[in-house]
């Protein structure tokens, strides 16, 4: 018949025991602070060792209460602190990145192209070079028919020793002339002697000179690399005809390249020549090093141009939108790291930094540049720009460059080109 009954008929609760119950679920909900659930904890494991927890007065566990409540409203205070701080702290070195340090997305690689022309006109006979090959300066480019030119220059030696000879011939006849007494010719007969020499001199000047123009023409006919450097953009072959003056190869100085970044005009407070420079390539990790070589000082202004009647045209601006102006900086290369390679055109990010100072900051001093500077600048407290970050064309020295020339080479006398053809008076004479 017991089996019969229900389980809570069985077993009735004890009295004491369901307040005990109902004040334990009371002080759960009521405990919402970690320190009230470290405290129950606490009870939780005495009463499980066989000793009695002490009661909580209703006092106690209003204090408790309102301990929560203050430390939860605490942490939230301190959360939303911090979040803000953390958020001005990257709005400040956002600021400093895009708006005030001296980077720019917008800098290519230049270089220098030394275009070659023939100074001669002719068929092209030979071509020695393939395209994108890498030449030395004087290496033989290409080859002009020489035939015309080398009969030149035998003509002009021929015209050289007949007026050596005519020269030998008047000079001493006007020698032979000036030694007679005045009885033996007269004044009129020495002066067309005396001419007749001075013309035959000049001749066999204007002839030499001719020599000499037809003899570098002659070597003209070989086109040479004025630089070292690659071909590019090959397009002749053999068998076209080369004009005076037309460029028909370029020439990539491999010695020129430099990287131009145009800098927004809002971040050339910051630029001084000689700075350092980081120049990365888009693809390549490892940034091109060099230093900040000239500033340009003037760019173009579409303002400045004359509309109808010569009167100004000025274009109109909304004055709420100002975009800042570019700037172009050159910066000369130092250091290429290996396997990346220097391509005129390719994009490159350049950044600035002053001279060997990144080195040596300490970090109170990185924290300063990239917070406490930025937001300086933005009301207009920051540091000066530094003094005479741009130099001046005086104090630069000049850059000059040279490309061997030819030089008027000097007249031999006629006696080395007809040497004894005149030996005296009494003498005769004695052909080479």
């Amino acid at each position: 018949m017991d089996a019969a009954l229900p389980r809570d008929a069985a077993f009735p609760p004890h009295p004491e025991s369901s307040a005990e119950a109902r004040t334990d679920a009371a002080d759960a909900v009521a405990c919402s602070s970690p320190t009230e659930a470290a405290a129950r904890a606490t009870s939780d494991r005495a009463a499980n060792d066989g000793k009695a927890p002490r009661q909580a007065t209703p006092s106690t566990r209003s204090l408790r209460k309102a301990t929560g409540r203050f430390m939860a409203g605490v942490g939230k205070h301190f959360a939303t602190l911090a979040i803000a701080l953390v958020a001005i702290l990257i709005s400040v070195a956002t600021w400093q990145h895009y708006v005030t340090a001296p980077w720019t997305r917008n800098g290519s690689v230049r270089v220098q192209v030394a275009n070659v022309a023939p100074q001669i006109a002719g068929k092209i006979v030979e071509l020695r070079v393939a395209d994108n090959q890498f030449v030395h300066k004087g290496d033989v480019l290409y080859v002009i028919d020489p035939f015309d030119f080398d009969v030149a220059v035998r003509i002009g030696k021929a015209l050289v020793d007949q007026r050596a000879a005519d020269l030998e011939v008047k000079q001493a006849e006007f020698d032979r002339r000036r030694r007679l007494s005045d009885l033996a010719t007269t004044p009129e007969e020495q002066q067309i002697f005396a001419g007749n020499a001075s013309q035959a001199k000049a001749a066999y000047a204007a002839a030499a000179h001719q020599l000499a123009q037809a003899e570098l023409n002659l070597k003209r006919t070989n086109v040479l690399s004025p630089v070292d450097g690659y071909v590019t953009n090959l397009l002749l072959r053999v068998g076209d005809y080369a004009l005076t003056g037309v460029t028909n190869v370029s020439v990539i100085d491999s010695n020129s390249f430099w990287i131009d970044g145009y800098f927004e005009e809002t971040k050339m407070a910051h630029v001084c020549v000689g700075d350092r420079v980081e120049a990365q390539l888009i693809g390549y990790s490892k940034p091109i090093l060099g230093h900040v070589k000239t500033v340009t000082r003037g760019i173009s202004a579409s303002n400045a141009a004359a509309g109808a009647q010569g009167l100004p045209s000025v274009d109109p601006i909304y004055t709420w939108v100002r975009l800042a102006q570019r700037i172009p900086v050159r910066v000369a290369i130092d250091t290429v790291p290996p396997g990346v390679p220097l391509v005129s055109g390719m994009t490159a990010t350049v950044t600035i930094r002053q001279p060997n100072a990144v080195d040596r900051q300490t970090w109170a001093h990185r924290l300063r540049t990239t917070f406490v500077d930025p937001m300086l600048d933005v009301f207009g407290a920051g540091d000066p720009p530094r003094p005479n970050c741009l130099q001046s064309p005086s104090q630069q020295p000049p850059e000059v460059t040279t490309l061997p020339y030819a030089r008027v080479p000097a007249i031999p006398s006629a006696e080395k080109i007809a040497p004894g053809l005149t030996p005296g008076i009494d003498a005769s004479p004695r052909l080479p």
